[in-house]
C-alpha cells in the first residue's frame, strides 16, 4: 500500500513538472499524455478539448490504425458516447466506458486493425466548476479500470484542468497587455510623429508661397505631397492600432474605416449584443485586414461584409466578399500574403476557422467562423 502511494505521488510530481514547464498547449499536453501512459503501463490515449459542445482533438498517443486512417477522420467526428455524456452534463468524474463508439464504427466500416483496443476510461478535465474537455486512456484487451486507477486518472486530469485554466488566464493577460501597448503606441504616434508630419506639410506650403523660383516651388510642392501622404498613412496606422469607434459598436467601426480607405462597404449584421469583447475585437481586426487587402489588391473599391451570430451555438460567422481580380489559391499551400496569414491566425487563436474561395478574375470570398 505504501509503495503504491509513493508511486502515485511520483507520477503526479512528474506530470506536474511537465505541466509547469510547458507553455505551448499541444506540445505540453502531448508530452503529459505520453508520460502518463508510460507510468501507468497503458498504451493508448487521447485528449479532447470541448467548447460549445464541439470536440477538438488536441493530443493523442499510439492510436490504433483504425482510428488514424484518412488523416484521423474517425477522431474528428463529433458524435461519440463519451463526448455526448460530457455535453449532457453526465460526466462529472472518471468513468469506465463500456466500449468505444469510434472503434465500434471503425469495425462496422470493415476496419479491424484496432490492435486489441475495445474499451477506455474517460475522465473530465476540469478546474472547479469549469470544464475543458476529456481525457481517454486504454490498453489492448483491458475492459475495466479499478477505483484506484480511476482515482489516479482524476488527479492527473485535475492537474491538466488547472494548467488549461492558467494558460487561458495567461493568454487573456497577454491580450490585455497587447491592447494597452497598442493604445500607448497610437497615442505616442499621434502626439509626436503625426504632429511633426503636419508641421512639415505646413512649412512646405509656406516655403512654396515665399519663393518665386519655379524649381524651388516644385520642390516644396513635392515635399508637401510626400508629407501629406505620410500623414495619411500615419493616421491609418493609428486607426488600426486604436479604432476610434469600436466602443460604439463593430458596425460603426467598419463603416468609418471603409470611408477612410475610400471603399464602398455593404454591411449586413444581425444582433451582436451578446458577443464577447474578445470576439468583437477579433472580428474587427480580421475585417480591417480584409478591407486593407481589398483596397491594395482587388482592383476595385467595393466590399461586402455579412456577420451572423447563432445564439444557440454561440457561433459567429463573418463572410467577406469582393468582386475584384482574385488570385490563384490552393488550401494545400501557404497563404500568399502576410495579411491573409494574420487573418487566419487571429481566427485560430479563438478556436475558429477561415476558408478562402477565389481564383483569378473571379473575386474573393473569405468565411470566418468564431466561437463566442
Amino acid at each position: 500500500m505504501v509503495d503504491q502511494q509513493i508511486r502515485e505521488a511520483v507520477i503526479l510530481k512528474e506530470i506536474a513538472e511537465l505541466l509547469n514547464e510547458g507553455s505551448e498547449m499541444r506540445e505540453t499536453l502531448s508530452a503529459v499524455l505520453e508520460r502518463l501512459l508510460q507510468v501507468t503501463r497503458l498504451k493508448t490515449g487521447w485528449l479532447f478539448l470541448i467548447k460549445n459542445n464541439e470536440p477538438t482533438l488536441i493530443a493523442y498517443h499510439h492510436l490504433p490504425q483504425a482510428l488514424t486512417r484518412n488523416q484521423l477522420a474517425p477522431m474528428c467526428t463529433k458524435e461519440c458516447w463519451c463526448v455526448n455524456r460530457y455535453n449532457n452534463g453526465e460526466l462529472n468524474r472518471a468513468s469506465n466506458i463500456i466500449n468505444c463508439k469510434r472503434i465500434e464504427d471503425a469495425k462496422k466500416d470493415g476496419h479491424a486493425d484496432i490492435e486489441g483496443l475495445t474499451h477506455h476510461a474517460t475522465v473530465p478535465l476540469r478546474f472547479g466548476e469549469e470544464m475543458f474537455g476529456i481525457l481517454n486512456v486504454g490498453a489492448p484487451n483491458k475492459i475495466h479500470f479499478s477505483e484506484k486507477e480511476l482515482s489516479l486518472l482524476e488527479s492527473v486530469a485535475f492537474q491538466i484542468g488547472s494548467t488549461l485554466k492558467r494558460m487561458a488566464l495567461t493568454e487573456r493577460e497577454r491580450e490585455m497587455a497587447l491592447i494597452e501597448e497598442r493604445n500607448r503606441l497610437a497615442q505616442e504616434l499621434h502626439d509626436s510623429v503625426n504632429q511633426l508630419l503636419f508641421s512639415v506639410s505646413l512649412t512646405a506650403r509656406g516655403g512654396r508661397e515665399l519663393t518665386k523660383s519655379k524649381t524651388v516651388q516644385e520642390t516644396f510642392t513635392y515635399i508637401q505631397e510626400l508629407s501629406q501622404q505620410a500623414l495619411h498613412e500615419m493616421r491609418d496606422l493609428i486607426w488600426q492600432l486604436q479604432p476610434k469607434s469600436l466602443e460604439n459598436g463593430l458596425l460603426s467601426s467598419l463603416k468609418e474605416y471603409s470611408e477612410m480607405l475610400g471603399l464602398q462597404l455593404y454591411c449586413h449584421v444581425n444582433t451582436l449584443t451578446n458577443i464577447s469583447g474578445q470576439t468583437e475585437e477579433t472580428l474587427w481586426r480580421i475585417a480591417q485586414e480584409a478591407m486593407m487587402n481589398c483596397k491594395k489588391h482587388s482592383g476595385q473599391d467595393k466590399i461586402e461584409i455579412a456577420i451572423d451570430f447563432n445564439q444557440e451555438k454561440q457561433k459567429v460567422q463573418m463572410i467577406i466578399t469582393d468582386q475584384g481580380v482574385g488570385f490563384n489559391y490552393s488550401p494545400s499551400v501557404i497563404l500568399p500574403s502576410h495579411g491573409l496569414r494574420n487573418m487566419r491566425q487571429r481566427a485560430e487563436r479563438q478556436n475558429g476557422t477561415m476558408e478562402i474561395f477565389t481564383s483569378e478574375g473571379n473575386g474573393t470570398k473569405v468565411i470566418i467562423d468564431l466561437f463566442n
